[in-house]
């Protein structure tokens, strides 16, 4: 929902697009009577986007925060298989400095998932229960 390319020769909102299109994003599915969001973006767990998710969706919206962690070996082979030519050794680059950051600035109720060996329904299942929807579906 952020990203834009080429952005504006010195736009100077290009980093409020997320939430411009979050606010419009979440007000469609809230008026059809929505209450919950997946939102995936690598560091948009860091509180400083706190502010974001409430301003585009209520002050009172429940924010669970949930990172799916790879090895460096994991992380190496699905970008390997993903991306192509001279874009492989920036997006290394870039992944290893979001996990630092992450290591670094995640706030303590992150939930962190790892991922490595792992069907994606058994990573689902436990991202899912950190959420405590189900629970609160069936209860």
């Amino acid at each position: 929902m952020g990203q834009a390319h080429p952005a504006p020769e010195g736009d100077p909102h290009r980093r409020k697009i997320a939430e411009c299109n979050l606010t419009a994003l979440w007000s469609n599915y809230a008026e059809l009577g929505y209450r919950r969001l997946i939102y995936t973006q690598t560091v948009s767990v860091l509180a400083e986007n706190e502010g974001m998710f409430r301003r585009a969706m209520g002050a009172n919206v429940r924010i669970v925060r949930v990172v799916l962690t790879a090895s460096d070996a994991t992380a190496r082979d699905r970008l390997t298989g993903r991306e192509l030519g001279s874009e492989l050794e920036q997006e290394l680059e870039s992944s290893a400095r979001k996990a630092r950051i992450l290591d670094e600035q995640a706030p303590p109720d992150t939930v962190w998932v790892a991922t490595d060996g792992r069907t994606v329904d058994d990573i689902a299942r436990e991202a899912v229960g950190a959420t405590r929807w189900l629970a609160s579906v069936s209860g």
